[in-house]
């Protein structure tokens, strides 16, 4: 449709609102006005909308009139939920009348998120049932065990599944249930090779994203699609990443690679019986010299690679390649499902040879470190030192791009989370002599439907000793201990690290008479029911409620935050980039630990007013937000609550809204 045939934006915007059952608001008008001229200019959008704003279908409306295929890229399951099973089928039939077509949409997601046909009917590749006690993944499914439920479950689900994600499966299976029915992209056979190409689920849902005008995939999808090469995602003009203060971070995950002595020796164990003696010899070889290695190594970064560990992984590496020429040059047709099993092989082998060769060859920009853990063992890992040149040069040329958020502004403007994203930290810029000119873009605050500085306090407890690095903060304690008793219960704690948050729970559990739930205790959806189901109750945890939790009303009325959630210290890939960026002449203590720490906090502010009618204060137990200078950078990075450090008057102001609440449910 061209433009000019186009109905007007509003008119659009006004019926897609109305058949979602909102309202209208100048923030989301403006949101989708700025999203429409940047398709129309094929230029690129940061947009902080906040919570209320209505974005999603601020973004939606604009894509859908566009015409042409937009990919919505989200980080969340539920986000991705909402756009396909209710905003955009709502959004659709409001606008058919008007576009005089009914645009189509789907969702995408990684292969190992589907049902495989071939794996349920065929079993898992030997090495991977001996390993989960299996030698077909229904022999053991019998209803005595949580696994053999799961199984039968899921061979009776794959009769009536019309999708096979396993996201439609209700109740869910365990992680371990549903490996034994799913392959990643690197085992999968190919539609051409397999058995079952014709039904297979993940393919149709390609199939189905082709012929998709608006395609919902999520993050890690999305900057596979970039990095990797191979396309993934079908050609489009247009990119909205909706959650985008989470891109860097899945960017830089689907950017990594870890060697474990477990990971090589199942692809030993998987190779040695299809390829001849002397390569599977020497890949077990190199197998065994790599585990003794990391029986020995400490966590931390490996600034330079170690000659020993150079040796090895040379070692590995060679071999690797090896066994990849053997396993292309044999067939063994006495080994039944070859195909698959080779596949699986070749898929592990590649992924050693791979990660080997690129911490040999020690790039500068790549970090590497050990890592240990109590449960897993050791492990060897590499990651990009920055991923900003990465995703400038592969998300940014050939298509518009949209980004927004309820966090993008740190510290007041736009340009740290856009030079994180490889954007120029103004722009336009005129680029200077051979220099080439960086991406387009505009940033635009939309603001929030909610009156922050009427209905939230934000509290500095500044008599507060500083936090240290370890030890347990009695004084820290004591003063949650009375808020929560002033607020009457109705507290969300958002801590630094699991240890301090057990510590909370175990001492204030012991004084106070209020239940105080604990993340890692029951599952998070649980908890979380329970915590909005009785107004009393606490709820304490870590980095997934200060990004994940929408309790409105009066449940939530008190949001604390411990301390500053600075990186460790001893993160090596943080602390790697801080130190590039001082190298280079910057700050790297503001570009990196502080912006981190400037984003969880707007975050987990953010989880206080999620409407128009909640009232709360956001505690934070940290003198440095009001001493330290990059206190107010801190500050200026959350939601623009009437700011105090006055004690008496937070504990009047939880007391009051505690006396209203009650009367309320009274």
């Amino acid at each position: 449709m061209t433009e000019s045939s186009s109905p007007p934006l509003e008119d659009l915007l006004h019926a897609a609102v109305t058949a979602v059952g909102g309202t209208e608001r100048p923030g989301q008008t403006a949101m989708a006005q700025a999203v429409a001229e940047a398709i129309d200019d094929s230029s690129h959008l940061l947009v902080q909308a906040g919570t209320g704003t209505g974005k999603s279908l601020g973004y939606l409306v604009p894509a859908l009139a566009h015409g042409e295929r937009v990919v919505v890229a989200t980080a969340t399951l539920a986000l991705q939920r909402q756009l396909v099973e209710r905003d955009l089928p709502r959004t659709v039939e409001a606008l058919h009348p008007l576009l005089r077509r009914r645009p189509e949409f789907a969702m995408l997601k990684g292969r190992s998120n589907y049902l495989c046909l071939h794996r349920l009917h065929e079993g898992v590749p030997q090495e991977d049932a001996d390993e989960a006690g299996l030698f077909d993944p229904f022999e053991a499914a019998t209803p005595t065990s949580k696994l053999g439920k799961d199984l039968l479950r899921l061979r009776d689900w794959s009769d009536d599944t019309e999708t096979g994600d396993r996201d439609d499966l209700t109740p869910g299976v365990s992680d371990r249930a549903w490996s034994q029915v799913s392959v990643t992209s690197r085992e999968c056979l190919g539609a051409s090779k397999c058995a079952y190409g014709a039904e297979c689920f993940a393919e149709a849902a390609r199939e189905r994203a082709k012929l998709a005008d608006v395609v919902v995939t999520n993050h890690a999808l999305l900057a596979i699609d970039a990095i990797e090469g191979a396309p993934v995602l079908p050609s489009h003009e247009v990119l909205i990443v909706d959650e985008a203060h989470e891109l860097v971070s899945r960017v830089t995950g689907v950017a990594s690679g870890e060697l474990t002595p477990g990971q090589v020796n199942r692809a030993v164990r998987r190779a040695a019986k299809l390829v001849n003696e002397q390569a599977a010899d020497a890949l077990q070889t190199a197998s065994e010299g790599f585990e003794r290695l990391m029986e020995l190594a400490l966590p931390g970064r490996l600034e330079k690679i170690p000659e020993d560990l150079g040796y090895v992984l040379m070692a590995l590496r060679d071999a690797a390649r090896t066994v990849i020429s053997a396993l292309g040059a044999t067939r063994d047709a006495s080994v039944k499902d070859e195909d698959a099993v080779r596949k699986q092989a070749l898929g592990a082998v590649e992924n050693i040879h791979q990660v080997a060769e690129r911490i040999v060859e020690a790039s500068e920009y790549d970090v590497v470190w050990y890592e240990r853990h109590d449960r897993f063992g050791a492990s060897l890992r590499v990651a990009p030192l920055s991923v900003s040149g990465l995703l400038r040069e592969k998300l940014f040329e050939d298509r518009s791009v949209v980004l927004t958020s309820a966090t993008l502004k740190l510290g007041g403007d736009f340009n740290g989370v856009a030079a994180s994203l490889g954007l120029a930290p103004e722009s336009p810029q005129d680029p200077e002599d051979g220099e080439e000119a960086a991406p387009r873009w505009q940033g635009l605050d939309v603001g929030s439907p909610f009156d922050y500085s009427k209905q939230g306090i934000l509290y500095v407890a500044k008599h507060l000793a500083q936090p240290g690095r370890e030890g347990s903060r009695a004084d820290m304690l004591d003063e949650l201990a009375e808020l929560i008793e002033a607020a009457g219960g109705r507290t969300l704690g958002l801590f630094s690290s699991m240890r301090a948050a057990q510590a909370a729970a175990e001492d204030l559990r012991g004084r106070l008479d209020m239940p105080i739930l604990l993340q890692g205790e029951e599952t998070l959806g649980e908890l979380i029911r329970s915590f909005s189901a009785d107004a009393s109750t606490c709820l304490f945890g870590t980095l997934s409620l200060w990004q994940g939790v929408d309790v409105p009303g009066p449940s939530c009325q008190l949001v604390v935050m411990d301390r500053v959630p600075f990186p460790r210290p001893d993160d090596p890939l943080m602390s790697a980039r801080q130190k590039a960026v001082e190298e280079a002449g910057g700050n790297g203590f503001m570009a990196v630990a502080a912006t981190h720490a400037a984003l969880l906090m707007a975050q987990g502010a953010g989880r206080l007013v999620r409407a128009s009618g909640d009232r709360g204060i956001v505690a934070v137990l940290d003198p440095r937000v009001e001493r330290a200078r990059y206190g107010s950078f801190l500050r200026k990075s959350m939601p623009e609550f009437w700011y105090t450090t006055d004690r008496n008057q937070v504990r009047r102001s939880l007391a009051a809204i505690d006396a209203a609440a009650k009367a309320q449910e009274g």
